[in-house]
């Protein structure tokens, strides 16, 4: 990777956090931090016996992709159009009303298991960054709507088609958009946010995942972290590295933990520790990444299997020095989950309902409150977090269908969330 540029990068380097945008905002997948948590205030604790307020209603095409919102506009990706006509189409809706202000659409035909949109999109100051289904990278001006720049990754990286297709939503990191092309010749690629010039790449470490790189500083040092494929039944294949801002070289690497299909990115906790988690009878680990001697290494802490937890889709919350999960695959439903950081279970939410797992839904932290949505019965639920025991405080069914695994998105008070048909928004403020 062209090292001058990389330490440019790193001189002016700030973190995710830090990145000009209202505190309220949830720009881009799991929020303003990349933790699934909102800084937001004020939710209530309460809900009318028939549930909160959906503000509006809005119809998509089917899939995953959940909102961004910025500056009081919501960004999601949709993808539309019958079989060898597909499209995406990128909508810009107004958060109060739900109404469309702006769309741009672009052909995209293919299919993939478990068809339609992915990710949510990536918004800066003056562009949204999307990814397809089909490996199409695009930047759009906020304004003008039109495209400032288009990539393909499938095309740029000779990637063969991965089997659910690209699932990625984009970093952004000062004057740098980052992603994963799905490559294994390729772990990440770093792009001029502003021309999407090709600024550096890092060598491949491992098969395609389903995973984003994040930023993270551990022991002092930014560096963006990444999850690659391991081969399925080949121990020892899968890698967790963190790539250097300076130079893209490989500071550390831990192969401890096998998973063929990684979706969920790791989660910092204290100390420099990194969660690692996934479905595929993944399990989950637990690492603390350390500099020796001035080299980094990683030391597996404990690693936990399938049965205790592993969350295929979404990525577990850290509060208050303790980790909710829904530990759910397609091997185990064994619910939302609560762990201490040393890997000792407090609770399962099926100790109070043996039903009550909650599958493969996305689960967000606002006020000091959890929502968990389960992905196949589409009730919301409000939790109160604590290592006590499961505190649910009310619930709702407030969407339909199955596969309801879409990521949740919260700004101004008001909760979006979506099935395999539609789009919401609940007042969590004033329900």
């Amino acid at each position: 990777m062209n090292a001058r540029v990389w330490i440019r990068l790193a001189v002016l380097g700030v973190t995710l956090s830090s990145l000009p945008a209202v505190a309220a905002d949830w720009p881009n997948l799991a929020g303003p931090d990349w933790n699934s948590i909102s800084p937001e205030t004020g939710i209530a604790k309460a809900w009318p016996k028939d549930g909160p307020k959906v503000l509006w209603t809005v119809p998509l095409g089917k899939g995953y992709g959940g909102a961004a919102i910025r500056d009081g506009e919501i960004y999601v990706l949709d993808r539309v159009g019958e079989e060898g006509k597909e499209q995406d189409v990128l909508r810009g809706l107004d958060l109060n009303t739900g109404k469309e202000l702006w769309n741009f659409s672009y052909d995209a035909p293919g299919e993939v298991g478990h068809a339609g949109s992915r990710t949510p999109p990536t918004v800066g100051t003056d562009n949204v960054y999307s990814v397809g289904q089909m490996g199409d990278f695009y930047c759009i001006s906020r304004k003008s709507h039109q495209p400032v720049w288009h990539k393909n990754l499938f095309k740029d990286y000779n990637v063969k088609t991965p089997s659910w297709g690209a699932a990625q939503s984009p970093v952004l990191y000062n004057d740098w958009v980052i992603t994963a092309p799905q490559s294994p010749d390729t772990f990440v690629v770093a792009y001029d946010r502003l021309t999407g010039e090709e600024i550096g790449k890092s060598p491949g470490l491992g098969n395609p995942g389903y995973c984003p790189p994040v930023i993270l500083t551990l022991d002092g040092v930014k560096q963006a972290v990444m999850i690659g494929a391991g081969k399925k039944e080949s121990p020892g294949t899968t890698t967790i590295a963190g790539l250097s801002l300076e130079d893209g070289s490989v500071l550390w690497k831990y192969t401890g933990w096998d998973n063929f299909i990684p979706i969920p990115f790791p989660t910092i906790l204290p100390d420099d520790r990194l969660f690692i988690t996934g479905g595929y009878k993944g399990g989950a680990a637990m690492i603390q990444v350390k500099q020796k001697n001035g080299a980094f290494e990683a030391k597996e802490l404990f690693k936990l299997d399938m049965k205790m937890c592993g969350s295929q889709i979404h990525q577990p919350i850290l509060y208050k020095d303790h980790l909710y999960v829904n530990s759910n695959s397609n091997e185990t439903t064994d619910g939302m989950r609560c762990f201490t950081l040393d890997g000792k279970l407090c609770w399962s939410s099926k100790d109070k309902d043996e039903k009550l797992t909650f599958e493969k839904g996305n689960m967000i932290l606002a006020d000091g409150l959890i929502f968990n949505l389960e992905g196949d019965k589409g009730v919301l639920h409000l939790i109160e977090p604590s290592p006590e025991a499961y505190k649910e405080l009310a619930s709702a069914k407030l969407l339909d269908g199955k596969e309801i695994w879409a990521p949740m998105a919260l700004s101004q008070g008001k909760l979006v969330i979506r099935d395999q048909q539609n789009m919401k928004c609940i007042d969590v403020v004033n329900p």
